[in-house]
């Protein structure tokens, strides 16, 4: 049994076949067949089956699975210590963030960051949720930062509770009331961003549910745009509580509540590859995010709700 044998093993599961996983791990499929076949051979099992043209774990496959994903994380913990013992001038980080988190999170603790750690290298490239897991996904980062991502190849800590809230001009009608109804809202121009975007998709969701038409004056391109749109009295719109707490705060925005509704939760993740440790220079801007995030105001209710950091 074989560290590539392993890998290769896990890889097939992943990708759900040969082909596809010969593609992820830079190999021919008959290099990933062969690799397959000499594992069996040493366990002396099939490790997969065929079903209905589909590819699934024989018994024996799912019982190595587990044991299999361990020894890998054993082996890159074993990298990772050999490595970190060896003489350099400077680390180096490379992070993922989705656009709003870059925009409005982020700022701050880089600046502590690399206040603490002058001698590391920081790379941070943004993108959407999806394309943030798929930097991860394919080790161009080693740290994401996104809103409610999941997936079964990586590791994710929600850090805090990051709702989109309804906002208005402090001088629109539904700020002196603070509590409106769907129905009120329907009638009230709204600004929308990011069309097809999971903001956009959860916000028109709301509206969708009770069979409502929402009244869509203005689209824009990102959040800040709607955010200026807002603040120029053409309307309301769900944004990210991130993106607009400074507002809230300094009374240029008020968030309006909606009664007959659920909260548009979203959360906000930091994900990082399940068979990659994290690097020491990885897990000190890790300990800065998780600061960050608790002091980043909450309304009662995000404090009652407050989720407690864990990996999934």
């Amino acid at each position: 049994m074989e560290i590539d044998q392993l890998e290769t093993f896990l890889a097939v599961i992943s990708y759900g076949g040969f082909h596809r996983a010969a593609g992820a791990l830079h190999v021919s499929q008959p290099a990933v067949s062969a690799r397959i076949r000499s594992l069996e051979d040493s366990l002396g099992a099939t490790l997969f089956e065929r079903v209905r043209s589909r590819l699934l774990l024989s018994p024996a496959g799912k019982a190595l699975r587990p044991h299999a994903e361990q020894l890998l994380r054993t082996v890159a913990a074993a990298r990772q210590a050999v490595h970190e013992l060896q003489p350099s001038a400077g680390g180096a980080l490379r992070i993922a963030g989705s656009l709003s988190i870059c925009t409005y999170f982020l700022p701050d603790v880089m600046k502590d960051y690399q206040a603490k750690n002058p001698k590391v290298m920081v790379s941070l490239r943004s993108g959407n949720s999806m394309e943030v897991l798929k930097m991860v996904l394919e080790a161009e980062a080693d740290i994401g930062i996104a809103r409610s991502v999941n997936h079964p190849e990586v590791e994710t800590m929600t850090l805090r509770d990051d709702p989109l809230i309804l906002v208005s001009h402090p001088a629109h009608p539904a700020a002196r009331k603070k509590w409106v109804s769907l129905e009120e809202i329907e009638t009230m121009p709204l600004v929308f961003y990011d069309r097809g975007s999971s903001d956009w998709t959860l916000s028109q969701g709301l509206f969708r549910r009770e069979g409502i038409l929402p009244n869509v004056v203005l689209e824009v391109e990102g959040i800040e745009a709607a955010k200026r749109m807002v603040e120029r009295k053409l309307g309301l719109s769900f944004l990210p509580q991130i993106a607009v707490s400074h507002e809230l705060q300094q009374g240029k925005l008020a968030a309006i509540h909606i009664t007959d509704a659920e909260p548009l939760h979203r959360n906000l993740d930091v994900i990082h590859p399940r068979r990659r440790p994290l690097t020491r220079d990885a897990q000190a801007f890790l300990l800065l995010l998780q600061a960050a995030a608790a002091a980043m105001p909450m309304t009662k209710k995000q404090r009652k709700h407050r989720p407690t950091p864990k990996a999934d």
